[in-house]
């Protein structure tokens, strides 16, 4: 028994997909060209699919697991599972206009034409907006359809916006966040459903690791416990005595948003000699 997974085969999705898996511990050649690979160590059968193939390959059943964006998922409507949001391809599905006109919100868009390769969440937006538009349904570069006079306005994915400024746009309404997701098909049988539970206990540790930092400091004997109280460790941070009396080394475990926040208050409490390490997996 394995679990079968589909990944895009190549675009934004690909890397971050092919790092989350080897990342968990899972070795598998993902040469180019290749269509499907054997993991060697974990039960796990890689599919290399286009992203907007994944949801109907997992509600049919030919793959157990796909890792798409939550905007593809959202445009397909297919009956699979979402089981866990993956921290990375963050972007946003936004209706852009050209930055010339002087958009006045969401009633600008009334009559407008719009050009999507998303017709089904932008069409849903609009009407909860109360909206009525002319949707047109393109592929590739919709970011050029107001400029051969195609559309009035687009409504695509963003993440930088630099894409939107060279082309003379500007992001008017965001229609929907979006973030890698693991999805599966809601009938998997129970020994895939075991693999499927060792997979994301591997998939959530990882995820956990990249929040946080193993950090190390030498600090006064007599400043620990004003320390101690500005790092909140797991459970508390451990104390370790060094060599040069009347000095300790602390060690813990931080977020690193929180770090950054307290490390002018350590300096202060004479905290010296301060490591941030990376850690490679975190299981609590």
């Amino acid at each position: 028994m394995k679990l079968k997974i589909a990944i895009q085969k190549s675009g934004r999705l690909y890397d971050d997909s092919v790092k989350l898996l080897k990342e968990c511990g899972i070795e598998f050649n993902n040469g180019v060209n290749r269509l499907r690979s054997e993991a060697i160590n974990f039960p796990l059968e890689v599919l290399f699919l286009r992203d907007d193939d994944i949801p109907q390959y997992v509600a049919d059943g030919v793959a157990d697991l796909g890792i798409v964006g939550a905007n593809v998922l959202g445009e397909k409507r297919k009956a699979v599972t979402a089981v866990e949001q993956l921290g990375f391809a963050r972007c946003r599905l936004s209706i852009a206009v050209p930055a010339k006109d002087n958009y006045s919100g969401t009633g600008w868009l009334q009559g407008k034409r719009i050009a999507t390769t998303y017709p089904v969440l932008l069409k849903t937006f609009l009407s909860e907006q109360g909206i009525c538009a002319d949707i047109h349904e393109i592929s590739g570069s919709v970011e050029i359809a107001p400029g051969i006079g195609l559309a009035d306005a687009i409504c695509d994915l963003v993440s930088s916006g630099s894409t939107l400024f060279l082309n003379g746009l500007q992001e008017a309404e965001v229609v929907m966040r979006s973030e890698a997701i693991l999805i599966a098909r809601p009938d998997l049988p129970d020994l895939q459903q075991q693999l499927l539970n060792q997979l994301l206990f591997r998939i959530r540790a990882v995820k956990r690791s990249r929040k946080h930092k193993y950090i190390l400091m030498n600090v006064p004997d007599e400043k620990i416990a004003q320390v101690t109280q500005l790092l909140p460790g797991i459970k508390s941070p451990t104390i370790m005595s060094l060599v040069k009396k009347g000095w300790s080394s602390l060690h813990t475990v931080v977020q690193e948003d929180d770090f950054w926040d307290i490390i002018e208050n350590l300096k202060e409490q004479g905290a010296e000699g301060i490591l941030v390490i990376p850690i490679e997996k975190m299981i609590v």
